[in-house]
């Protein structure tokens, strides 16, 4: 492991004379998948790019991240994605997405896909790095929003992580929810309180019941009847369905014509979920699609952009 550490430090610290060494990096995508020691490792060992932050984790410097910035771009963006503390990463991803008035689905994506304990680092690192609460900042960034409250009570949450469902409280919040959809009328569901509540403080598990007693009782999938709330739609599919809601993510970044802030999932994506659920995400991809989602990728990638994302969807 020593000589993998020292080796990717070596393929950093070029950025000052001859560049990066692109081929290393791509090596040490596929060889350390599943293995965050590594990561910490590197990150300990290279104090010119990571320094210990208030004891919560390395954070990636400032300035060094300029020089990268100047030495390689998309390729770029995504080594310094990989290499950062998970809390760190999700911290900077939701803190670019509310100060550059982007559209909520980041927020919306890491509050729903991460563990309780995840959520709960990056809100941490948001703090340690950028002196507010995440929850004051969608709060205020998301003020005149109809999806405010259900935005600030998904970053607020930490749910129950254990198995254990009341099949009653399922069926109930399920004819809660039609009940919600119904009275709509036109109006905005986002906006509903027992939408929300039920939305940003019950277990996964509990809301996957609930959205199959949905099913049962109005013959569709509640996704179906959300409309164009795009908040509230993502919010159910990074829930219930992660996999899925991330597989459509990378078509839609894949497809030709997709802006520049669409062309940035493949790394966001690719990056947080390669040691998670990519073997889902590329088993729905392939379902929803019928192809490989290694094949799109090496078909509309370029260079060592298209293998470091290969090598992060398959590994070796």
């Amino acid at each position: 492991m020593a000589d993998e550490v020292q080796a990717l430090t070596k393929a950093f610290s070029g950025l000052g004379g001859l560049g990066v060494d692109e081929r290393t990096m791509v090596a040490a995508l596929a060889n350390w998948r599943k293995q965050p020691e590594k990561r910490s490792g590197f990150r300990k060992s290279f104090p010119g790019l990571f320094k210990e932050h208030g004891g919560v984790m390395e954070r990636c410097e400032d300035e060094y991240m300029l020089h990268l910035a100047a030495e390689f771009s998309r390729f770029k963006n995504l080594m310094v994605l990989w290499a950062m503390h998970p809390w760190e990463r999700d911290a900077r991803l939701a803190h670019h997405v509310l100060h550059q008035a982007h559209p909520s689905a980041i927020v919306v994506e890491i509050a729903c896909t991460r563990s309780a304990e995840e959520l709960l680092g990056a809100r941490k690192a948001y703090m340690a790095l950028f002196h507010h609460s995440l929850e004051e900042d969608v709060a205020y960034r998301a003020k005149d929003k109809p999806y405010c409250s259900l935005l600030v009570g998904l970053v607020s949450a930490y749910r129950y992580e254990g198995p254990k469902v009341s099949d009653d409280t399922a069926k109930a919040e399920a004819k809660a929810l039609g009940a919600a959809v119904k009275s709509a009328d036109g109006g905005k569901l986002v906006e509903n309180d027992e939408v929300v509540r039920i939305l940003t403080t019950r277990s996964k598990p509990h809301l996957v019941q609930t959205f199959k007693y949905y099913k049962e009782l109005h013959g569709k999938h509640i996704e179906e009847d959300l409309g164009s709330e795009e908040a509230l739609r993502e919010a159910v599919q990074c829930l219930a369905t992660p996999e899925r809601y991330f597989s459509q993510v990378m078509a839609a970044a894949l497809r030709e014509g997709a802006d520049h802030h669409g062309k940035e999932a493949l790394s966001r994506v690719a990056v947080t979920r390669s040691d998670v659920d990519m073997d889902g995400i590329r088993a729905a991809y392939q379902e929803q699609f019928g192809a490989k989602l290694e094949d799109a990728v090496a078909g509309s990638a370029h260079g060592h952009f298209k293998d470091a994302l290969v090598s992060l969807i398959v590994g070796k």
